[in-house]
């Protein structure tokens, strides 16, 4: 019998238009003769499975079913793709975990830490991680501008905390444009993180554990033709990504294993996509920990998976058997 799979997207922030796309990848990627497959958006209180464009069904939140025809309809299991809250900072895990539902990606503990940046990148600095300066504000704190050039210099970066998909982060190269900065970053959330700027080439690698297996994929270089990696370097191809990276095979080992380190270090689960900056002497120093990294068809896991040879409907499989048989 076919299990129900809810693929998980929607959320809070404002990168609700990259979880629908990366729902709509995961949906081509899954295998449908194994799976019965259906789309669930989450944004604010209204829950609800798209049976087609024209019909949406409330979930019902007690067991997270749906009802159709006088026929109630239990999930198996949920991948969730929620790039910021509720689904990529612990909350929706913690739901899932009170009603016994298998999911995809980290628990509650790894979800929280890595999804608050200054968090995680501190926690991981305990254990040798290398990690930019930085200063976080809190709730509309303020900080001088000398106090940011003493502490942190520039060209620096202003960004949320707790946010994704390069949604209100600047570069900031001037003294005088960095109190806008830090109001643009705080519009969209509470807490605003400034890191120096790190000069050097820019890595990512993605991974997966089941408990029979790792296996870390090849390592992506991003080549943006903006300041950054930003929004429209990320989704409108306005960057190179070049897969594998165009490194030395012993730093590649290197970013691989530290990749598999923080991922056991911080308990993760599922895919997970760590960034990093490789600066001049090639030492690797960690952006950030993405626990629900993109799923687009043009996003960086796909690319990997394929450089790897590997199918990603049979990677998709793996994870979701895997979990289904971790909760028997």
């Amino acid at each position: 019998m076919k299990k129900n799979i809810a693929i998980i997207a929607g959320g809070d922030s404002s990168e609700v238009v990259v979880s629908l796309k990366s729902a709509a990848g995961l949906y081509s990627f899954m295998d449908k003769e194994r799976y019965n497959l259906f789309i669930v958006t989450i944004v604010g209180k209204q829950w609800q499975v798209e049976q087609s464009e024209n019909e949406k069904i409330a979930i019902d939140k007690n067991d997270f079913s749906f009802t159709r025809n006088g026929g109630k309809t239990l999930f198996d299991f949920a991948y969730i793709t929620i790039h910021g809250t509720p689904g990529e900072n612990g909350i929706l895990q913690g739901y899932f975990d009170l009603i016994g539902m298998p999911y995809s990606c980290c628990g509650v503990l790894a979800a929280a830490v890595t999804f608050n940046k200054f968090t995680c990148n501190q926690y991981l600095k305990g254990f040798g991680v290398k990690v930019s300066e930085s200063v976080l504000l809190r709730n509309n704190q303020t900080i001088s501008n000398d106090e940011v050039a003493s502490k942190i210099g520039f060209p620096c970066f202003v960004k949320p905390n707790v946010g994704g998909s390069s949604f209100g982060v600047t570069k900031v190269k001037l003294i005088d444009e960095l109190q806008p900065a830090i109001q643009k970053a705080f519009s969209e959330g509470s807490e605003v993180l400034i890191e120096a700027f790190m000069e050097g080439t820019e890595l990512t690698c993605g991974m997966y554990k089941t408990s029979e297996k790792t296996v870390v994929f090849p390592v992506t270089e991003v080549v943006p033709k903006n300041e950054f990696f930003d929004f429209d370097a990320k989704y409108k191809g306005e960057s190179d990504e070049i897969t594998p990276a165009r490194i030395s095979q012993s730093l590649t080992e290197k970013v691989q294993q530290l990749t598999s380190t923080i991922y056991d270090i911080l308990g993760c689960k599922g895919i997970v996509r760590v960034d990093y900056i490789i600066t001049k002497g090639d030492v690797i120093k960690l952006l950030e920990v993405n626990t629900t990294p993109g799923m687009t068809t043009t996003s960086f896991i796909p690319q990997q998976v394929a450089a790897a040879g590997l199918d990603i409907k049979d990677v998709m499989t793996e994870i979701i058997e895997n979990e289904l048989k971790v909760t028997l």
